[in-house]
C-alpha cells in the first residue's frame, strides 16, 4: 500500500526516460532543418558578396555595352518578364481546368488513368527534351520562328504538369462534404466547383503557380532553342522593347553567355547577374505567397 506522504504523481524513471528522447528528437529534427536551410543562406550571401561591386538601381536599368563587358542586365530582366508571363497565362487556364477535370470530373477508366500517367510522366521529362519539342513543334511545325512565342509555349508545356499535379491536390484538399450541401440544395456540379471548390483551394492551386514561375524563369535550354538571343539592341527603361515575334534576352540565357561566352568579363557582373534573377524570382514569390496566405486566411475551415 502506498504511504500517505507519497506524491502519486511524481515522474517515474520511465516518463523522464520518455521526455529525454522526445527533447532528443526535437532537437535532432530541428538540426536538420537548419542544415536544410543554411546552404540557401550561404550561398545567397556568397552571391551578394561577389556581386556588390555591380550592384545598383543602374545595373538594372542599364543596357550591355563593351560587348556585354559593361552595362546593366535590362534587356535580359525585360525578356524575362515577357517569357515568364506569357508562359503563365498559357499554363495557368489550362493546368487549373485540366485539373478540375480530373479531379471534378473524370471516372476511374483507362483513359483516364492514362491521363495521369501522362501528367506524371510530363513532370519527369528533362529540359532539354523540351527544348527539342518545342523547336519541333513551335518553330517548325506551327512556323512561329525563333520568337517569344515559341520560347513561351516550350515554358508552358514544361511547367504544365506542375499546376495540374499542385491544383488537383488543392482541389482534393477541399471536404466532400461542401460539395454534398450545395447538390443537396440543387447547385449543379459546375455551380458548386465555381461558387465553393475553386475558391476554397485558390491558396493551393498558387502554390503550383509559384513553382511554374521559378521554374520558367531560371530555365536556359528551352529558351535556348526556341527564342532567346545572344544579345538585342533596345532603349535604356524601354518597357516594350520586344514584339511577340522578336527573339529577345533573358537572365538566365544572359549569365549563360557571360560565364562561359564573354572574355575579360567584370568578374562581380555575372554575380550580379544572377542577384538579379534571383531576387526577381524571390519577388514574385513574395508576392504570390502573401496572397496565398491572405486567401487562405479568409477560410472558414
Amino acid at each position: 500500500m502506498t504511504p500517505p506522504d507519497a506524491n502519486v504523481f511524481s515522474e517515474t524513471p520511465l516518463v523522464r526516460r520518455k521526455r529525454r528522447e522526445e527533447a532528443l528528437a526535437k532537437w535532432i529534427f530541428c538540426a536538420m532543418s537548419a542544415l536544410m536551410i543554411l546552404p540557401l543562406v550561404l550561398i545567397i550571401g556568397y552571391l551578394f558578396e561577389r556581386a556588390w561591386p555591380s550592384l545598383s538601381l543602374g545595373f538594372l536599368l542599364e543596357v550591355p555595352t563593351r560587348g556585354m563587358r559593361a552595362g546593366g542586365v535590362w534587356p535580359a530582366f525585360v525578356g524575362t518578364i515577357y517569357l515568364v508571363f506569357l508562359s503563365l497565362a498559357v499554363s495557368a487556364p489550362i493546368g487549373i481546368l485540366a485539373a478540375v477535370y480530373l479531379n471534378e470530373y473524370a471516372r476511374d477508366n483507362w483513359l483516364n488513368r492514362l491521363i495521369n500517367l501522362a501528367v506524371i510522366n510530363l513532370a519527369g521529362v528533362p529540359s532539354i527534351v523540351h527544348a527539342l519539342f518545342g523547336l519541333g513543334a513551335f518553330v517548325y511545325a506551327a512556323r512561329f520562328g525563333y520568337s517569344i512565342i515559341s520560347a513561351s509555349l516550350t515554358l508552358a508545356i514544361m511547367t504544365l504538369p506542375v499546376i495540374i499535379a499542385s491544383t488537383r491536390e488543392a482541389l482534393a484538399s477541399v471536404p466532400r462534404s461542401f460539395r454534398e450541401a450545395c447538390w443537396n440544395v440543387g447547385a449543379t456540379r459546375w455551380q458548386t466547383i465555381r461558387s465553393v471548390v475553386l475558391p476554397n483551394a485558390i491558396s493551393g492551386i498558387l502554390t503550383g503557380v509559384i513553382l511554374q514561375v521559378s521554374r520558367a524563369a531560371g530555365e536556359t535550354a528551352p529558351i535556348m532553342f526556341t527564342g532567346a538571343v545572344f544579345f538585342k539592341a533596345v532603349q535604356k527603361g524601354d518597357l516594350f522593347p520586344y514584339s511577340l515575334h522578336d527573339q529577345c534576352m533573358a537572365l538566365s540565357m544572359h549569365l549563360y553567355t557571360l560565364s562561359t561566352q564573354v572574355p575579360d568579363v567584370q568578374e562581380s557582373i555575372p554575380f550580379a547577374t544572377a542577384v538579379v534573377l534571383l531576387g526577381s524570382v524571390l519577388l514574385v514569390n513574395a508576392a504570390a505567397i502573401a496572397l496565398r496566405v491572405y486567401l487562405r486566411s479568409r477560410k472558414k475551415w
